[in-house]
């Protein structure tokens, strides 16, 4: 890392973490001592780095559970309604920084940290990600976390406790290698488990159809044993709660059938049963129907459907009837948001719940269901929607193919009756789909059960309501909405980035960490000289950063002056980092031909983890790493070009390169990527984007006036046009010299010598079936590159569009989707009350 700061530049930095009390100081210093004392076992005298982070993270967690219990308390006094966000991922990163921003004690700590002899910055690189998640959904979920806390709004985030998180990559000879993400391995602090609160889970099992009603019996028994994380807002003592499920087996678990048998067996079978929670499926935007999937997926449901109806029971307002039979209110109590189609198994999970369990009549069951449940889609790629095997759910849960297969009939005969004749919209809206293996699409059954349908960006809703739903939308309008995504700016400005942070709170005050649409306020500083200046001497500092953490960790030595060129996102041929691969070969043949001109110095960085059994994406990643390998020891290029893969891109690796980057790359061809995030981080960090209107780069690009980004390519239009008149690759190969020049290289094994057809699959695919038309945009895409180059060689026009940029960035705040998510879907308010902290007399 960088060189430790000086005692006078340590307390400069104070404006936006806040001033430490002296009393603040002592008390932290005191108490971690004391858990340091009782960390430290008596056989063991001598500290390590990590018993300091541990008894660090104890301390500020002491801080958190006063405030914990009394917004619990808060919130079962006043019973508002309460908002369960399901996912399958929950992408958090590190929580000890974040904890510590959120309530105010980082400076604090840092000044009682330093007095121990310390560095807190070398603790907390100690703690590991909580990788619970694939990508931009996981991420997604953790940002909205945030933001419900921070908008004092009664939620909770539900998901799996996996006991290894995204695999951990290593590049071995330029390969990806995957290695097992042992998180738990030292502990975690901030979780508290609540055993009195484990539930069981049923799988297999049969039907039994009797006249007191339907009992599904005989099945095995999985128990539930809940996690509680906290999750608090800033700096309103508010502390929400998200709780994951860990598969614990029962006692008698196997037994029964082994009676006389092998004892010993059967309690090793218990393993089958607590696999359920083991591992994280890595795959992004990619369908992989295992039954131990399927499973993931309903053990999550099961578990979070009993825990939200035990919660509305029991509080005070929920029912008044003796036997709490009375569900009318439910809806009014209680909002499911599924985060995609992953906790989908939520709608026929409610209705067996509320028909068989609690009696309430079929259509008023449906009803209480569709007012409960929203649904979120993610994606547009049809290899990513969830259609699963009947005959898996026959056999896994049974009596939920049967309420599927009822909720199918009532929701055709409604169609039929609106579109009679109509056989072809009847097979295209069916939540079964018939075929050699017959499946449930999640999607349909999704949109079917619930009362609004969102996509993640204006351009995904549209794609949304005029082709992946475009019948429903027909059929309901009104349940389709936009709530384009956001991201946290604790964590993605104020914690990352706080020399970004101090220079603005300097210029506007500190209103924008709650209410990001004040940055607008930084217009009026465009052609301020000083701010100009600050905001490059910022970004700077974090190159120099960034540079010296790559030297250290990575050995890897770049030019700090040079452009930082940055592609980090997972590895998909959707998000094209072949066609970044492709200006990175150009760049290489003009400096090769051209020694003598001056160019533009780049660092190209491109990071991301592909998933294990997605072939292409592991060849792009050998592509990168040999492009490399070749550009950075020509000694003819020099310092003017890098290609640098970054290994093991995660949430806090995100947290260094970000606030570094010059240039974001958001390149995927139009009308793939439904939203996108990182985006979003780097604009609010001070980077310029190159991309093309996809996602929400088309609302950056609104918010900030396209001719202050780098746009270019095709529109959704354009490749609507383009498939109908037929792709073809060959036809750009042959026109443009220099893209042919490069295909030539990588097909010949001029980046690969020892390995000549190591490539053949890559350029096969870009030559004969690219359904993501990289050749298409290569043109317009070397084109707008030049005018990135040109514009960098201004280093105040630069920073003008920069400021530009980042004052148009408030849009982007998960602040304002979640606010947008309370109002038009959930039907629940924002609060700006702050709860009294544990230390004052509750009102």
């Amino acid at each position: 890392m960088a060189a430790p700061l000086s005692d006078g530049d340590r307390r400069k930095q104070i404006s936006v973490r806040g001033i430490a009390g002296l009393g603040d100081v002592a008390e932290v210093r005191k108490s971690f001592n004391r858990h340091l004392h009782f960390t430290l076992v008596k056989d063991r005298n001598v500290a390590t780095p990590r018993d300091y982070y541990f008894a660090l993270a104890h301390t500020v967690r002491d801080h958190l559970v006063g405030r914990w219990i009394r917004t619990q308390q808060h919130y079962y006094e006043r019973d508002p309604k309460r908002i369960y966000y399901l996912s399958l991922e929950f992408y958090m990163g590190r929580t000890l920084q974040n904890t510590m921003v959120n309530l105010g004690l980082q400076n604090a700590c840092d000044e009682a940290i330093y007095q121990l002899g310390l560095d807190l910055e070398e603790l907390e690189e100690i703690e590991e990600d909580a990788g619970l998640g694939n990508g931009g959904l996981g991420r997604l979920a953790a940002c909205f976390l945030d933001s419900m806390a921070t908008l004092g709004l009664a939620a909770y985030g539900y998901g799996i406790r996996y006991e290894f998180g995204i695999f951990n990559q290593k590049i071995v000879d330029g390969w990806q290698v995957e290695e097992a993400d042992d998180w738990l391995r030292y502990g975690n602090p901030w979780e508290k488990a609540r055993p009195e609160y484990m539930l069981p889970v049923h799988f297999y099992g049969r039907v039994d159809h009797t006249p007191e009603g339907v009992k599904w019996i005989d099945t095995q028994v999985v128990l539930a044993m809940p996690y509680d994380t906290p999750v608090p807002g800033y700096k309103n003592n508010t502390v929400n709660t998200m709780r994951l499920w860990s598969a614990k087996a029962p006692n008698d678990f196997n037994l029964q059938e082994f009676n006389m048998g092998d004892y010993i067996e059967a309690v090793l079978d218990r393993n089958l049963a607590e696999n359920i929670s083991r591992v994280l499926y890595p795959n992004d935007n990619f369908f992989e129907g295992k039954e131990l999937r399927l499973k993931q997926e309903y053990f999550v449901v099961a578990a979070t459907l009993q825990d939200i109806i035990r919660r509305f029971k029991s509080s005070k307002f929920g029912c008044r009837d003796p036997v709490r039979t009375c569900f009318e209110t439910f809806p009014d109590k209680v909002a499911i948001q599924l985060n995609d189609t992953h906790p989908a198994l939520s709608i026929p999970e409610l209705m067996r719940i509320l028909v068989d369990v609690e009696k309430v009549d079929w259509d008023k069951a449906w009803e209480i269901t569709k007012r409960t449940c929203a649904y979120t889609n993610h994606t547009v790629l049809p290899e990513a929607l969830e259609r699963w095997p009947v005959s898996m759910f026959e056999k896994l849960l049974p009596r939920h193919l049967e309420i599927i297969y009822a909720l199918n009939q009532m929701h055709l005969d409604r169609v039929a009756a609106l579109y009679p004749g109509d056989i072809d919209r009847l097979r295209r809206m069916s939540v079964i789909e018939e075929g050699d293996c017959k499946r449930i699409n999640m999607a349909h059954l999704c949109v079917i059960g619930s009362h609004a349908v969102n996509g993640v960006a204006r351009i995904h809703s549209d794609i949304v309501k005029n082709s992946v739903f475009k019948d429903f939308y027909e059929l309901e309008p009104e349940k389709f909405q936009n709530k384009t995504n956001g991201i946290t700016p604790r964590r993605w400005l104020l914690l990352c980035n706080p020399g970004l942070a101090d220079i603005i709170a300097e210029k506007i005050g500190e209103g924008f960490i709650t209410d990001l649409s004040q940055l607008k306020k930084l217009l009026d500083f465009i052609n301020n000289e000083t701010f100009i200046r600050d905001v490059a001497k910022v970004k700077q500092e974090n190159k120099l950063k960034f540079a010296a953490y790559l030297e250290e960790q990575y050995k890897v030595k770049i030019n700090p002056s040079s452009m930082f060129d940055v592609q980090v996102k997972r590895i998909h041929e959707y998000k094209r980092q072949l066609l970044n691969c492709l200006h990175a070969i150009t760049l290489y043949n003009r400096i090769r031909s051209n020694p003598s001109k001056s160019f533009v110095p780049r660092t190209i960085m491109i990071g991301g983890k592909a998933a294990p059994g997605y072939h292409m994406a592991k060849m792009i990643i050998k592509l990168i790493t040999s492009i490399g390998e070749v550009v950075n020891n020509d000694p003819y290029v020099g310092d003017k070009l890098k290609v640098i893969f970054l290994e093991n891109y995660r949430v806090s690796l995100a947290e260094k390169v970000i606030p570094a980057a010059d240039l974001s790359q958001q390149i995927s061809t139009a009308g793939t990527e439904a939203s996108g995030t990182g985006n979003m981080k780097f604009m609010v960090n001070g980077a310029l984007t190159i991309g093309t209107m996809d996602g929400a780069n088309v609302e950056m690009a609104e918010e900030a006036g396209e001719e202050n980004l780098f746009i270019f390519g095709m529109r959704v239009e354009d490749v609507e046009a383009l498939d109908r008149k037929g792709y073809n690759a060959r036809e750009y190969y042959e026109r443009l010299p220099e893209l042919r020049q490069a295909v030539d290289q990588i097909s010949s094994g001029f980046f690969s010598p020892r390995d000549p057809g190591c490539f053949k699959d890559v350029v096969n695919m870009l030559m004969y079936h690219d359904r993501f038309k990289v050749f298409a945009d290569y043109e317009a895409y070397i084109k707008c590159q030049g005018q990135v180059d040109q514009l960098f060689m201004d280093p105040r026009e630069w920073t003008k569009k920069v400021i530009r940029n980042i004052a148009c960035s408030g849009k982007f705040s998960s602040d304002r989707t979640i606010t947008e998510y309370a109002r038009e879907i959930w039907g629940a308010e924002p609060s700006a009350t702050k709860i009294p902290p544990p230390n004052l007399p509750r009102d």
